[in-house]
């Protein structure tokens, strides 16, 4: 099995956007919402332990 390459938080960042402008479509059906909040939420999962992971970064090297 082939291991999955992680996104870089502005990959993440800009997939999430798309997410969140999918769901602001007038035209979407309830499935592709879903498929799309589903998404969003993953890719905001991702952001945050991204930015995490850099605040402890920081933190470290300043002490």
């Amino acid at each position: 099995m082939i291991a999955q390459k992680k996104p870089t938080f502005e990959e993440a960042l800009k997939k999430l956007e798309q997410s969140s402008e999918k769901l602001k479509q007038e035209n979407i059906t309830l499935e592709e919402a879903l498929k799309a909040f589903e998404e969003g939420i993953a890719y905001y999962d991702q952001c945050s332990e991204l930015l995490n992971t850099a605040k402890q970064k920081i933190e470290t090297y300043s002490k």
